[in-house]
């Protein structure tokens, strides 16, 4: 029969103060998830294996969540478990090196190292997990580069490696990654140009890449990815005018631009875009009238901060009852009603966890209902 041992999350068991991690799991049979979610809180602790031949070979999940005292390093002894399709080792203290031979494990499908203190740079190893349909390897302390291999990974839905210190620019081979729906690089050291072929990434619907020093123009390619729902490039600075292009972006729900150094005028187009709830285009330098009737401009309300834009103003004919941080044309005054979010509640701070839990109960949903 098959069997799941789970701790930590209520109604099952708790874990006591004096807690440490029990490398005895490893040798149970039969057992097909683990799962261990804030349980080693107090007394600091590794993850262990027994010395003994390990006969768990049917564990396809193990998922090591929120354990503020579980330390040290990813034992290599993790590949050993060749039947493991999930593997969950976030937001504890763990150090160290990412073990190579983590990439031995052919059936694994959901990779979360995320939250942790590994150090070192990204294994081009990675790319033998050809099956992999999550990567998250953010909020840790890589170097180095993104791997050009991996583009070798082919079905790869979910990529997530910001918040880390990586260099360079994005690979060439990030093209061949078809399948991506959500791909987050933000706040790293990221810069130059964007791969060529980008625009065939037809499935992204999530490209957020804030906080690097990218200083080029914006890429056209941008515009070509129809399925693009949110769209995060600030603080990085971008130059010359917002691309036309992007007002056909009809599914776009969020569009971040702000804090870089971008001129012209914004897309009139930009109006049509129906679906659209988060709009930041602040401190920039924009200039002309905004081309947003009060319709427009009333419907995003707080979520709409165009402030910071010297040359930017708003029509007279559509300033009543709104304020998106700009003064009206022809005068000095800033139309004033409903003011834009500041930077402490702005629209685009969603908890990350909030994010990416959607997404990964959207892998799990797909992989359930779709998978022979």
């Amino acid at each position: 029969m098959n069997q799941m041992l789970d701790f930590g999350t209520p109604p099952n068991p708790t874990c006591k103060n004096t807690a440490t991690f029990p490398s005895e799991i490893f040798e149970l049979p039969n057992h097909e998830s683990i799962f261990i979610f804030q349980c080693f809180a107090h007394t600091q602790t590794a993850i262990s294996f027994p010395k003994n031949k390990i006969s768990i070979s049917s564990l396809q999940q193990l998922s090591l969540r929120e354990n503020s005292a579980l330390i040290g390093s990813i034992p290599p002894q993790i590949s050993s478990l060749k039947s493991l399709q999930i593997l969950t080792l976030s937001q504890n203290m763990l150090t160290g090196l990412i073990p190579v031979e983590l990439f031995s494990l052919n059936s694994l499908l959901h990779l979360d190292l995320s939250y942790n203190r590994l150090t070192g740079t990204i294994p081009v190893q990675i790319s033998s997990l050809r099956s992999l349909l999550g990567l998250d390897l953010s909020y840790n302390k890589l170097t180095g580069t993104i791997p050009a291999p991996i583009g070798q990974l082919l079905v790869l839905q979910k990529l997530d490696f910001s918040s880390n210190s990586l260099t360079g620019s994005i690979p060439d081979s990030f093209q061949l990654l078809n399948s991506l729906i959500f791909l987050a690089l933000s706040n790293n050291k990221l810069h130059g140009r964007f791969p060529r072929g980008l625009a065939g990434l037809q499935n992204l619907q999530y490209f957020i890449m804030d906080d690097n020093p990218m200083f080029i123009p914006l890429p056209l390619e941008f515009g070509h990815l129809r399925k693009l729902q949110e769209l995060r490039l600030a603080n990085s600075g971008y130059s010359g005018t917002i691309p036309p292009i992007y007002s056909q972006l009809m599914n776009l729900s969020a569009l971040s631009l702000q804090n870089s150094q971008l001129t012209g005028k914004i897309p009139t187009a930009f109006s049509n875009l129906s679906h659209i709830y988060h709009l930041n285009l602040s401190r920039n330098f924009l200039g002309g009238v905004v081309p947003f009737n009060s319709s427009f401009l009333k419907t995003l309300g707080r979520n709409l901060d165009l402030s910071s834009n010297p040359g930017l103003c708003l029509s007279p004919s559509e300033a009543f009852g709104v304020n998106v941080g700009i003064d009206v044309c022809g005068s000095n005054k800033t139309a004033s009603s409903i003011r834009p979010l500041k930077n402490s509640e702005s629209p685009f701070q969603f908890p990350k966890t909030l994010i990416l839990t959607s997404f990964w109960v959207f892998l799990a949903l797909h992989h359930i209902l779709f998978s022979v």
